[in-house]
């Protein structure tokens, strides 16, 4: 089933919000956002194969430019040239269950919520006072997009991620907003045991 682009440009907007990047615009069937780090110039999403894409990574030369297809990675590779590489092989997931209540914290573990122009933070902090989890989610048009969602590895299995998830969950403003994360193996187990299905893979690409 192809994802609907509505959804997709969604997620993409409301990351580019939690994140600080400029608002997508559209390029050549799909989004641009033009992110301006070292590490990553500019990202380009598609909803779609097509011949916009290919054009477009036939034209690209420069590095830490990205391409992204809601696709899997076999259908990505066989539209670009053969200097680009698959760097990740991802999943985009949708839930329709409302966010489950905030769950009391592991003894001695404090959570502290920050909102700031449309964008949540979520901050769990160990009982040594080292960083133990956090998260950011923004709500623009209704979508609601969880995002850099982060364990840290001594932290883990002790139900963070869970306290995480529905701490941001219970800053969601409307229950009609539709709720997308991407994730990777490690983050789609936690997502599925809280509801979350796979709505499409979610591939990307960058020059070799």
């Amino acid at each position: 089933m192809t994802p609907d682009p509505a959804i997709v440009r969604g997620w993409l907007a409301a990351r580019s919000l939690a994140r600080g990047l400029p608002a997508p615009v559209d390029d050549h069937g799909g989004w641009r956002v033009d992110t301006g780090s070292d590490t990553e110039r500019r990202r380009y999403l598609f909803a779609a194969p097509g011949p916009g894409l290919a054009h477009l990574a036939a034209s690209i030369d420069e590095p830490a430019v990205f391409l992204k297809l809601c696709a899997d990675a076999a259908t990505l590779r066989a539209l670009l040239p053969a200097r680009w590489s698959i760097t990740d092989a991802n999943r985009m997931m949708v839930t329709d269950t409302a966010p489950a209540p905030p769950e009391p914290l592991p003894t001695g573990y404090t959570a502290t919520t920050m909102q700031d122009a449309g964008v949540t933070y979520v901050a769990i902090t160990a009982p040594a006072g080292d960083l133990a989890a956090s998260g950011y989610a923004a709500e623009p048009d209704g979508i609601f997009v969880y995002d850099r969602i982060v364990t840290a590895e001594a932290h883990r299995r002790r139900g963070l991620g869970r306290a995480l998830m529905s701490l941001l969950g219970a800053t969601r403003r409307s229950p009609l907003s539709r709720q997308v994360l991407t994730a990777t193996d490690m983050g789609a187990a936690l997502y599925a045991s809280l509801g979350w299905r796979v709505y499409c893979p979610y591939t990307s690409a960058a020059l070799t």
